[in-house]
């Protein structure tokens, strides 16, 4: 059994120039909206009340930087791969080519951690900034309507609307999409911008003492929380087949919204747990809340509108980039057709789109929040660590590839990323862990009763293969 067997890279972006039916619509600042629309969401406006009240405190700063130099490493990574191998498929592409086909399932099924369970997490805090909002109005929903029935509710119903919604944007097309990400991005670091103006002038440095309150291993598991505000930049890659030019663009578009997204967390969790004691953060809207204490009620609905806002274009970023891997997938044969067809006068991948959002929708709607956050981070990381070992193998596989941008100090950078998302990746829970083995080995069964006898590389290495293809 050839478990890794490699695609050339040559063979990879000669197919998605021939094969692709996506359309070419992306540049520069298209993709940096894209990678902060994916960044700035539940992780500023949700996770970072609950990171500095129960594993941080003020140290929050510190838990940001952590997970930012995880992030910054593997984003350089990253960007070398996208400008080698412009390809749908992110992660996974990179991994057929440096690693082989059982390393790439492995990521894929991986990403699907990522996008789609990230996809159900940030329904979730969608839900509860809109009901939020609306309770502001005298608008109030019945538990049943906006609670799992984990949770004491039936279904969460606003987080399966917006899912079917963003679904239903997604399928038109990848240029009205990305249309819309970037005012609704404009709005929400508007957002942003307001509560470090409003609120800096309310910093009490008696609220950062203790610093440390939970010592190093708070901080540390407070990295490992707050790793989720981070996912996302990773998705710009999934659009490489749909990008003018993605070996300039695509680096661009990786490290630009990933410099942007890190200053901003760094000044919001300072100001933040300066502002309001962090005992008093653990709640699902920590940033307007803040601006309430400090008797801004006005910036706290303005929060509001921009968290909504927000948290709208990670759900939007995350669909998308699930839908590309699928796409992938599909088309190398270790998923059904059916996730790679493109719809004739949307030039999008149609029918996955819709299936994937509909298994999302189910998930945001039925399922607690917790779970699924702690599930997306040790998936991600699990695909950052395999990545960055990917780099390497092909710097010295296949050294004369051409590189528009190259990752500077390999094999020390890499390593570092890998490092560092190894060491987060220890930091979460046992349960955590239990439950993403039950899911590799999910994958495993799906790839071996399936994907092993599908792929096309393994029927063009059969025999007669060759002789038919002449």
């Amino acid at each position: 059994m050839n478990l890794f067997r490699k695609k050339s890279i040559q063979d990879l972006v000669l197919e998605s120039q021939q094969k692709s039916g996506l359309k070419k619509a992306l540049g520069a600042l298209d993709l940096t909206m894209l990678g902060i629309g994916a960044i700035i969401g539940t992780g500023i406006f949700v996770l970072t009340g609950v990171a500095a009240a129960n594993y941080a405190g003020p140290a929050l700063v510190v838990s940001f930087i952590v997970s930012g130099l995880a992030c910054a490493f593997a984003a350089l990574v990253y960007a070398e791969f996208a400008s080698m191998v412009p390809v749908a498929g992110s992660a996974y592409t990179y991994s057929y080519a440096a690693l082989g086909e059982l390393f790439a399932w492995i990521i894929g099924w991986d990403l699907m951690l990522e996008y789609a369970l990230a996809s159900s997490t940030v329904a979730i805090g969608w839900s509860g900034y809109f009901v939020k909002l609306l309770q502001g109005f005298g608008i109030n929903f019945p538990v049943w309507a906006i609670k799992s029935s984990s949770e004491g509710g039936l279904l969460n119903i606003p987080a399966l609307v917006i899912t079917l919604l963003i679904i239903w944007l997604l399928s038109m097309g990848v240029k009205e999409s990305a249309r819309v990400n970037n005012i609704i991005v404009f709005v929400k670091l508007i957002a942003v911008v307001v509560f470090i103006v409003v609120a800096v002038w309310y910093v009490k440095p008696a609220n950062w003492q203790p610093f440390m309150p939970f010592g190093w291993k708070g901080v540390f598991g407070g990295a490992a929380i707050v790793f989720f505000a981070y996912i996302g930049f990773d998705s710009v890659s999934t659009a490489a087949e749909e990008v003018k030019n993605p070996q300039r663009d695509l680096p661009i578009g990786i490290i630009a919204s990933l410099i942007v997204c890190t200053v901003l967390y760094i000044v919001v969790a300072a100001i933040l747990t300066g502002a309001v004691p962090y005992t008093q953060l653990n709640v699902s809207a920590p940033v307007a809340l803040a601006l309430q204490l400090i008797g801004q009620n006005w910036a706290a609905g303005l929060i509001s509108l921009g968290a909504i806002g927000g948290i709208t274009t990670v759900l939007l970023v995350m669909l998308y980039g699930q839908t590309r891997v699928f796409y992938a997938m599909s088309r190398d044969g270790l998923l059904p057709k059916v996730f790679s067809d493109i719809h004739p006068k949307h030039k999008t991948p149609f029918k996955s789109t819709w299936l994937t959002g509909i298994v999302v929708a189910v998930v945001a709607a039925a399922t607690p929040i917790g779970i699924v956050a702690e599930m997306v981070n040790i998936g991600t990381l699990a695909a950052f660590t395999m990545v960055s070992i990917a780099v390497i193998v092909l710097r010295r596989s296949q050294p004369d590839v051409p590189r528009a941008f190259r990752c500077p100090a390999v094999p020390v950078v890499p390593l570092l990323a890998a490092g560092f998302c190894v060491f987060l990746m220890f930091q979460l829970p046992l349960a955590t862990w239990i439950r993403f083995i039950v899911w590799l080995v999910l994958g495993f069964i799906i790839y071996f009763l399936y994907g092993y006898k599908h792929s096309k590389l393994n029927a063009a290495n059969k025999p007669g293969a060759l002789k038919a293809a002449k």
